[in-house]
């Protein structure tokens, strides 16, 4: 029966995880397969141009009245919930907040096909058309006798001047644009993007008499404020029968320049166009030259030609070298050739008594067969060759390949100066006049009909990047971008590229009270209404904080007045553990001096001969099976330089311990002990820090244990909670300490292979396409596997720990190409995006399971069968 865990997008009963640190920025959360909406809405929100317009919207005073139309019906309320949305992200004490009223209104106009995963560019285009709709709805109550401005249509669209040639006809037209699609396949930066984009067929048709050719360019008009690049990654392939996604690399810059593609510098463009293009008919001249050099021969197998020469010179200067047989090696020939001569004909009478064994194993048959014959030279060189010839080819030689380095050389600086020269040809200062900022990079991760969806935005005022990825709010670099945008890196990519006009600063500048000039921040930025409504909420937040501060406060003086209840006194143990044989044998070694002077001076004789020996044990490596610190709390002390206070008093009680009643020796030494514990002042030792010191490395080790024993038994389920909460307890011993915990890439290793085995077996289940095991299996995955991988991916650093998550997910990407019941596809469309969710958000879990107790001996024991057990170097790697 499987076990259930906490649901991955579920909330941590924690509130405190909740809550908003300082002023980061508000995620949102994923109500179920809606990371795009996020991804969108997070890029839109930080402009705050459009931010302003949003929540400074305010509905047309009709529609107070029942809607006239399916537009009002449907895109006001929408608005409404959007500015609340919006004020929410603006002034939230919350973390992140819910977006599901907006999401659901959304969700209605999309019935396509349930619950499957939306294409994000289709939503954003109906995004923008909604908004459009109710901008223009308040534009027209408000107009007087002027055409309304609509300012989603003045922030997001533009428009192009399409020149060309139809069937021998040239044509002239201007239309509007809001996203612009670019073809990613083929090409490998924006630039040849945009360049394929607005040039479509043969332009030359256009400044030429030949009416044969059809074709046209685009010249861009008017550029929005905001501009919208729509990368097609997805494309349907025809023999398969199913779309497919493309992950070639393609690179953008953080700032653009689109002065080339404007009507108004068409002119200077077509000339550099004409020039760029003879530069790379040239180019492609001199690279085949140039391959000509690299590779050459007739052949199949191809070389330098340099190396060629080079081999040429070699053979015509080497000299033939015959085998040399003298000294030993005369002795050794002849030795062989006897021997192969007695193996051939068979031993005579008089050979086999000489002849040991031994002597005989020494030569074998093989060896003398495959000798180098002795009118072989040993590497090859020319047998007839006059010094005259000689010197003429060595000339020639030496000549030939200094003309070819020179014209390789020559050719790559040639192809490298023209390289150089393209790149710089709209460099000019002309050219660079019209500047766009990046602002926004929305991610796809995943194949073509599944995925997971987050966006990196400038925050200009802060000069960074930050990703937003549903609840996740964090810092980022252009590097990390770049790795997932640019493609080629996993199955991460750019879809989408959000540029701004870098001159209108008013697209990201803050407001300003007009009265006092200072910037408005945060609340003070929202109208009254939207105040109220964020207040409201922060309300309903400090009053779920409040509640969850009475309930520890509850549960924390309940454990106080349960400690204060007498606790009934231990059985006595039924053998002696390794702390108290190791008394007993210091009482014994201290005889003479107890026997002399009495208990007390044999008490100090004592507990000195048992420190001693337990400080030697700490200075010892011991086999993994054999941890001192768990025989002997103090070793595990010194070991952790805890204070001398605390060392001092665990002797103490150790000495004073009621079951050292073996003889009035004891009892004796026994009582001293406990007299001298009566005399320590209680704020002379920090017993919370004592108690620290006594109980984390038995806690650990019992983790330990409890983990390795279920996942020697298979109990995958079962062993990884141990294993989850055994690495974060290790982990934390450790940075306190390199001997406070265990071996951490040991607990590391297990957690990753208790991953992978569960992986694979909810691939089993789901494979088997029964309801019930399919059911099963992806329970295993929302709520056991993908809770954890953000464990995983936390630390960068743990190489092998990203290896096994990424095991993990190719092993369910694999799905998507094949065939399967439609049942089953919307299954795991809806799965998928969990599973390739990159955040490194902690999900909550249940409160650790519940741990046996053993006593010392018997920890000690089952630690040391199970480190016996166990390989410390695993087989696959990992």
């Amino acid at each position: 029966k499987v076990r259930t865990h906490p649901e991955v997008w579920s909330d941590s009963p924690n509130p405190y995880d909740r809550k908003r640190q300082d002023n980061c920025p508000v995620g949102l959360k994923n109500v179920g397969n809606t990371c795009w909406f996020s991804a969108v809405i997070q890029s839109l929100f930080n402009l705050l141009e459009f931010r302003r317009l949003v929540l400074n919207f305010n509905p047309p005073a009709n529609a107070q009245d029942l809607p006239r139309n399916q537009k009002e019906h449907r895109n006001l309320p929408f608005m409404r919930e959007l500015r609340y949305l919006f004020a929410l992200l603006v002034g939230s004490k919350r973390k992140y907040v819910d977006p599901s009223r907006a999401v659901e209104i959304l969700k209605d106009a999309f019935k396509s096909n349930d619950s499957q995963q939306q294409d994000v560019s289709e939503f954003t285009h109906k995004l923008l058309d909604w908004l459009e709709d109710a901008f223009q709805i308040k534009a027209e109550e408000e107009r007087d006798g002027e055409k309304p401005k609509n300012p989603m249509v003045e922030l997001f669209y533009g428009r192009f001047l399409a020149v060309g040639v139809l069937e021998g006809k040239k044509f002239e037209n201007t239309e509007m644009f809001g996203q612009y699609p670019l073809q990613v396949n083929g090409f490998k930066d924006l630039h040849e993007c945009l360049e394929a984009a607005m040039i479509e067929g043969e332009i030359e048709s256009l400044h030429s008499e030949n009416s044969a050719k059809s074709g046209q360019e685009h010249w861009f008009t008017e550029l929005p404020p905001v501009l919208t690049f729509e990368l097609s990654r997805f494309e349907f392939n025809q023999a398969l029968g199913r779309p497919e996604k493309i992950h070639n690399k393609l690179e953008f810059p953080p700032i653009l320049y689109l002065d080339r593609y404007m009507h108004k510098n068409r002119e200077i463009t077509r000339i550099k166009r004409d020039e760029i293009k003879r530069l790379k008919e040239y180019l492609t001249v001199l690279q085949q030259r140039l391959e000509r050099y690299l590779s050459y021969g007739s052949g199949p197998k191809r070389f330098p030609l340099v190396d060629v020469l080079q081999y040429a010179l070699e053979f015509a200067s080497s000299k033939p070298v015959s085998f040399s047989l003298c000294g030993d090696s005369i002795f050794i020939f002849h030795a062989l050739n006897e021997h192969s001569t007695t193996e051939q004909q068979g031993p005579s009478s008089s050979d086999v008594p000489s002849t040991s064994p031994v002597q005989r194993s020494v030569i074998h048959k093989p060896f003398t067969q495959s000798r180098i014959p002795p009118d072989l030279p040993m590497h090859p060189a020319p047998r007839h060759i006059t010094e005259e010839e000689l010197s003429v080819l060595e000339g020639c030689l030496h000549r030939w390949r200094t003309e070819v380095e020179n014209d390789t050389r020559d050719l790559q600086e040639s192809i490298s100066r023209i390289h150089r020269t393209i790149e710089l040809m709209y460099s000019d200062k002309t050219m660079v006049q019209v500047p766009y900022r990046l602002h926004a990079v929305l991610v796809h991760e995943g194949q073509a009909n599944a995925g997971h969806y987050w966006a990196y935005i400038y925050d200009h005022h802060q000069n960074r990047w930050m990703k937003y990825n549903d609840i996740s709010v964090t810092k980022s670099t252009w590097e990390e971008l770049e790795r997932d945008s640019f493609g080629g890196y996993r199955n991460a990519s750019a879809y989408c590229l959000m540029y701004i006009n870098d001159k209108e600063q008013y697209l990201i500048q803050e407001e300003f009270n007009k009265e006092t000039g200072q910037i408005l921040v945060g609340m003070d930025t929202l109208p009254s209404d939207l105040r109220d409504y964020v207040k409201e909420d922060n309300k309903r937040f400090e009053k779920e904080l409040e509640e969850w501060d009475a309930e520890l406060a509850q549960k924390t003086q309940q454990e106080k007045l349960l400690s204060q209840i007498p606790r009934a006194p231990a059985p006595s143990p039924v053998m002696l553990t390794p702390n108290m044989q190791g008394i007993i044998m210091a009482i014994g070694k201290a005889r003479n001096v107890y026997d002399r002077c009495g208990p007390e001076a044999g008490f100090f004789k004592a507990i000195k001969l048992e420190y001693t020996r337990l400080l030697k044990l700490a200075q010892e490596d011991p086999p993994p099976e054999c941890d001192y610190r768990l025989r002997h709390a103090i070793v595990y002390f010194i070991q952790n330089q805890a204070p001398k206070k605390i060392i001092e008093r665990t002797l103490l009680e150790q000495f004073g311990d009621h079951n050292l009643s073996f003889d009035e020796r004891c009892r004796n030494i026994m009582k001293v002990a406990q007299a001298k514990l009566e005399m320590i002042k209680p704020d002379e030792v920090n017993m919370e820090e004592y108690e620290e010191h006594s109980s984390y490395l038995e806690a650990g080790c019992t983790w330990m244990l409890n983990l390795m024993l279920l996942f020697l038994h298979s109990s995958y389920m079962e062993a990884l909670l141990y294993l989850i909460y055994a690495y974060q307890n290790n982990k934390e011993l450790l940075s306190k300490g390199p001997y406070r915990g265990h071996d951490e890439e040991l607990i590391s290793h297990y957690r990753r292979e208790c991953l992978l085995k569960l992986n694979e077996h909810a691939a089993a289940l789901f494979e088997s396409g029964d309801d019930q095991e399919v059911n099963n299996g992806l329970i295993i995955m929302n709520e056991l596997i993908v809770p954890c991988l953000p464990l995983l991916l936390v630390d960068e650093m743990e190489e092998k720990d990203i290896v096994a998550v990424e095991d993990m997910r190719n092993r369910w990407c694999s799905y998507l190409g094949q065939e399967m019941e439609p049942n089953l596809q919307e299954k795991l469309t809806d799965f998928l995006p969990k599973l390739l969710d990159c955040s490194t958000e902690i999900k909550g879990f249940n409160d650790p399971p519940k741990l046996p107790s053993y006593s010392t001996h018997e920890l000690c024991e089952r630690y040391a069968r199970i480190m016996l057990s166990l390989s410390r170097t695993p087989a696959d790697g990992r």
